[in-house]
């Protein structure tokens, strides 16, 4: 799997129907999240710059993680750890991070967010030299948000993108999943959406996930898969 130029020091990789990030600054390299096919992300990685490189998980979905065992180490939210040891089966020593927190990659730093609902410990990082966010599945758009599961939540989610929404540090979205970039202006009709399913005025249409009933709503240019009701 190519990496595909973004702009400087920054690339994308497409795993199926998941993305991967690489951003280069002038000392070390990072790669943001391994992936869902287990290929060789490091070996990618140094396709494209000789940096030293590490690893960041923006959550522990499995999707997200396949590759993590090429690493001895990651960064991580702590409030993943139980899904990604217990539930996931994950490997490696996971290296906190705190909404707030700066990676700086020499000259580029790049600042946590953290962004409960889709996961307790997603997170999303702040590229402060372009003016965007890089990974993570809270916001998309023509996608599909995973929001069934004892570790998510609605009233979180809403929570997370209306602090977002009020940050002015930011233009630019790099999902890791569906369109790519995306204009921060997505970001009122997620939470529109998000607030109509709570109030139970979004209609579903059930479907069946790994032999789960669940529901999915469509809400604007995304659909949210929900508990069955």
């Amino acid at each position: 799997m190519t990496p595909e130029l973004l702009f400087e020091n920054t690339w994308k990789v497409e795993d199926g129907l998941v993305r991967i990030f690489i951003l280069a600054g002038t000392e070390r390299a990072l790669i943001i999240d391994s992936g869902v096919s287990g290929f060789d992300v490091k070996s990618a990685a140094a396709s494209v710059t000789p940096l030293p490189t590490e690893l960041l998980n923006t959550h522990a979905d499995v999707d997200h993680i396949a590759g993590n065992g090429q690493f001895s180490s990651f960064y991580m939210h702590p409030s993943e750890a139980a899904l990604y040891y217990k539930t996931r089966q994950g490997t490696g020593e996971l290296i906190p991070v705190y909404d707030g927190d700066v990676i700086d990659l020499g000259g580029r730093p790049l600042e946590i967010i953290h962004l409960p609902g889709h996961t307790p410990g997603s997170i999303t990082l702040l590229d402060r030299n372009s003016r965007s966010l890089f990974g993570g599945d809270p916001i998309q758009r023509h996608g599909t948000i995973f929001m069934f599961g004892a570790h998510r939540d609605f009233h979180s989610y809403v929570h997370s993108l209306r602090r977002l929404e009020e940050r002015d540090d930011f233009d630019w979205v790099y999902p890791s999943h569906a369109d790519c970039p995306v204009p921060r202006d997505v970001i009122p009709g997620l939470i529109d959406g998000a607030e109509r399913v709570l109030a139970g005025t979004v209609p579903g249409e059930e479907r069946i996930h790994r032999g789960e009933k669940i529901m999915a709503r469509g809400v604007g240019d995304n659909v949210f898969l929900c508990e069955a009701t």
